[in-house]
């Protein structure tokens, strides 16, 4: 009797599943989601830098390659977006100053890595700054995604394009232009370094979401 009404019922429910209104996941998993992928990016730009820099310092030759070469920072050099900020005030600033400052470093690294692209003297070293500069292409559209899921706008002016360096004529002599290209890979490290940080602190503030399921409306 009530036993058979019962089952009966639950296989006409469930032969009427595909007529069911579509269901989606809320955003939060999403940012979760995209969090995650950065950081793990990051981690894997560190890995393959510490690669390539081994290989583009040796390519430069000495003394860029021996290991305790620690020159002064030239003025030259700060062109190129500096990590070296206190790190009690870089936690203290916003996540969004935070992210903001990320992209529009990675854009401006970006550009100065496609020039030495393009100066390298061996094939398999452009390779290897190609590949690198895809990725890292990747990590500038993936620090995007984060910042638009947290609702953040991206910081105005210039992703891609050229970098903008007014007043800041080409090196004198190779030893300069070399010196420009070592403080350009040990800033990317320094900046590598502490976005892992980052992303790693920001995934903890925006753990994996409960998945909540919303039913769309559905037209006849």
């Amino acid at each position: 009797g009530d036993s058979w009404g019962i089952f009966t019922f639950l296989c006409a429910a469930l032969c009427n599943l595909p007529a069911l209104p579509a269901l989606n996941c809320s955003e939060e998993l999403g940012t979760s989601q995209s969090i995650q992928k950065t950081y793990d990016l990051t981690r894997y730009l560190e890995h393959q830098l510490r690669t390539l820099a081994g290989t583009y310092l040796n390519y430069l030759g000495p003394p860029f390659n021996e290991p305790d070469f620690n020159p002064p920072r030239l003025a030259r050099a700060e062109r190129v977006p500096s990590a070296t900020v206190d790190l009690d005030l870089w936690r203290g600033l916003t996540d969004n100053a935070r992210l903001a400052a990320n992209y529009r470093a990675y854009s401006r690294l970006l550009c100065y890595l496609r020039a030495l692209d393009g100066q390298a003297g061996t094939a398999e070293l452009r390779h290897r700054l190609g590949h690198f500069c895809s990725s890292l292409q990747g990590l500038v559209l993936s620090i995007a995604g984060v910042m638009s899921s947290l609702g953040y706008p991206l910081p105005t002016g210039p992703a891609g394009g050229p970098p903008a360096s007014p007043g800041v004529p080409a090196a004198p002599n190779d030893f300069l232009k070399k010196m420009d290209d070592f403080w350009l890979l040990k800033e990317l490290q320094t900046w590598l370094w502490r976005s892992a940080k980052d992303f790693n602190r920001l995934k903890k503030k925006v753990p994996p979401a409960v998945v909540t399921l919303r039913l769309e409306a559905r037209e006849f």
